[in-house]
């Protein structure tokens, strides 16, 4: 074990400053209620009401399919027509704003919640995620806090964004090289 003055602490994390925007009872039965309909197939009608009962701002024609994972509902909001595949996961530690007419791919990591690296205690550096209208998010693709993913913009399958995608832009996963 470390004796350095400086090092990491991680039984002194506050969580300062983190705000899960809903009570302790709410959170609770959140996590009871996420676990069936993320587990169990249930008509898209079912889980959206149940969604929009936990706080989830969702127009209508929105398609989420089995076994996407939410963390906090009242911290999602989906507009018009969009797609969330099989076996997304939107961390959303923070808001996650999806626009109209956007895809979601299945597997997609949508992740609001990170730690501060030079935090002796580790403490949360979280942001937001936005997600522009008519943007596709590939397959097993990555979108970290913080980022804008531009109107129209295409993030490819596996693709790891750390920082905001332009407008009609594409951002492509880094090729492998054969050895």
């Amino acid at each position: 074990m470390s004796t350095d003055a400086t090092a990491r602490s991680l039984a002194g994390f506050t969580a300062a400053g983190y705000d899960k925007g809903r009570g302790v009872v709410v959170q609770i039965a959140w996590l009871a209620v996420a676990g069936v309909i993320a587990q169990w197939w249930c008509p898209n009608r079912l889980r959206l009401a149940i969604l929009r009962a936990f706080g989830a701002n969702i127009s209508a024609g929105v398609l989420i399919r089995h076994r996407v994972r939410i963390h906090w509902p009242w911290k999602l909001t989906v507009g018009a027509d969009s797609w969330i595949g099989e076996d997304a996961w939107i961390l959303n530690l923070e808001p996650v704003t999806i626009g109209a007419n956007v895809c979601v791919s299945q597997g997609v990591l949508l992740c609001t919640g990170s730690h501060d690296r030079r935090s002796r205690t580790f403490e949360f550096d979280n942001a937001p995620i936005v997600v522009r209208d008519g943007a596709w998010i590939g397959a097993r693709a990555t979108v970290l806090r913080g980022v804008v993913v531009g109107e129209r913009a295409t993030v490819g399958a596996t693709a790891l964004v750390t920082s905001d995608v332009a407008v009609d832009a594409t951002v492509l996963a880094p090729r492998a090289v054969a050895v």
